[in-house]
């Protein structure tokens, strides 16, 4: 773990924002907003086509990172924010410590826990060169992944606001 204190003394990988808050009427894209409700089941006024495979209290919330979409973009990829499917981008978190267990908190009162890499489908293919959605598999690429987390505390986000990520216990 990175041990680089910063003014506030906490862990640098640790802090970051909430850079988009993405939701839709079902599948993808998802678009921005500038503010959220979040549930135990997820976002308000977010829905998905497949409910067998999306959303549900385990897989309320799918979370992405910002800095993970910049590197695809520069292999190339046509992914952009929203279109994996993800209802929260961040910003500024080590994305190799966002792992099942790690607990994320955005803005003043929601609390967020990953329980699962999430599995990409053909419906985000069109944010890959050749439609190579496995690009952000686990499997094959580890640390590429989204997640889906749980919502253990519910409230309003807003995007700019600050993440803290709290590791899984090891």
């Amino acid at each position: 773990m990175k041990t680089e204190r910063s003014p506030n003394g906490l862990n640098n990988y640790q802090t970051g924002i909430l850079a988009s808050i993405n939701v839709s009427n079902g599948g993808v894209p998802k678009g921005r907003v500038t503010v959220a409700q979040v549930s135990r089941l997820g976002l308000l006024k977010d829905a998905q086509n497949d409910t067998k495979q999306h959303g549900g209290p385990e897989r309320a919330v799918c979370v992405y990172s910002l800095d993970r979409i910049r590197a695809l973009q520069g292999e190339g990829h046509p992914i952009d924010v929203g279109t994996a499917g993800e209802n929260v981008t961040l910003e500024g978190i080590d994305w190799d410590f966002v792992v099942p267990g790690t607990r994320l908190r955005l803005g003043e009162t929601v609390f967020l826990e990953v329980v699962s890499f999430t599995s990409p489908c053909k419906t985000i293919k069109e944010s890959f060169i050749d439609g190579e959605f496995v690009r952000i598999s686990q499997k094959p690429h580890p640390g590429w992944s989204r997640v889906y987390a749980r919502v253990l505390s519910e409230g309003l986000i807003r995007a700019g606001d600050s993440v803290e990520l709290t590791p899984a216990p090891e």
